[in-house]
């Protein structure tokens, strides 16, 4: 696989919904590629029920797998910790594109993603703004990628199967995160779909 001229082992993008199975799969994944795993989380607790589905997460993972948690800027991070792993697994995506939008120093918004109505009048600016740092952000995913001679798996939601949002905020993340998505699917040698539990290889 390459990215740019650049050669790269191997990049997997597991997709689904909530609760579709895709850690489990991912993990299950992760431990059949190689024995040296680097588990990146980037879920943050910020409230109980967080916090708790943080914990279920960790009890799953292997005793001797190592953990970054980190909230943005992943590609940076990652690139003075990967050292001898065979495989970096992140999951999720889903959560580092909220992370990207929520902090309060690159907000570029006036409110985070709370699901209320606010921020119904924001400017176009400022989704032009949260676009470029979330594809900026997935850049600088692909680059680290591309660079390191281990397997890849990223985990993701799609969040584009179910309701429309019914405010804006979270349409515009519902898209940011598509395209977050779709430009990952893109460079990922497979990609699976989950659907209750089962993979369904749609790239591959």
């Amino acid at each position: 696989m390459t990215f740019g001229g650049r050669l790269a082992k191997s990049f997997t993008l597991i997709l689904g919904g909530a609760r579709s199975g895709k850690s489990r799969f991912a993990q299950s994944l992760a431990a059949k590629l190689g024995r040296n795993v680097l588990f990146v989380a980037t879920g943050e607790p910020l409230d109980e029920e967080m916090a708790s589905r943080i914990e279920e997460h960790k009890r799953m993972r292997p005793k001797n797998w190592r953990t970054l948690e980190v909230d943005i800027e992943v590609g940076q991070k990652l690139k003075g910790q990967i050292k001898d792993a065979d495989v970096v697994l992140l999951d999720c995506l889903t959560l580092l594109v909220s992370n990207i939008l929520t902090k309060e120093d690159r907000n570029p918004f006036s409110s985070p993603l709370t699901g209320k109505d606010e921020g119904e009048g924001e400017s176009d600016e400022a989704i032009s703004e949260a676009e470029t740092q979330v594809m900026a952000e997935m850049e600088d995913l692909l680059d680290c990628i591309a660079k390191h001679e281990c397997d890849f798996i990223v985990v993701s939601n799609e969040v584009g199967l179910g309701l429309v949002p019914d405010n804006k905020l979270g349409r515009i993340y519902r898209d940011l995160l598509g395209k977050a998505n779709q430009l990952l699917a893109q460079h990922a040698s497979e990609v699976y779909f989950m659907v209750s539990g089962i993979p369904v290889k749609i790239k591959g």
